[in-house]
């Protein structure tokens, strides 16, 4: 490797951090606005209460964190896939 090859290697990295971060919470964001059309009245005493809002939350983060990691495991065998030819 060349030192402009390396160089470049850190901001690459970081670029791809940023990349996943947003991903992430994006992913996160689009799952707790889909949550909000579950009726939780059928599972819990009080849907309405504060304890049901964290229970929706945690699940958006479970729910989110399994798209993220879809989208960007799905983004890196794309990326694999020019080294083919």
């Amino acid at each position: 490797m060349d030192s402009n090859t390396v160089s470049q290697l850190p901001s690459s990295l970081a670029v791809g951090g940023l990349t996943a971060i947003i991903v992430s919470l994006v992913s996160i964001a689009v799952a707790f606005w889909a949550l909000q059309n579950l009726k939780l009245d059928l599972v819990i005493r009080n849907p309405k209460g504060p304890q049901a809002k964290l229970l929706q939350l945690l699940l958006a983060v479970v729910l989110g964190h399994f798209v993220a990691s879809f989208v960007l495991d799905y983004w890196g065998y794309t990326r694999m896939l020019r080294y083919m030819f």
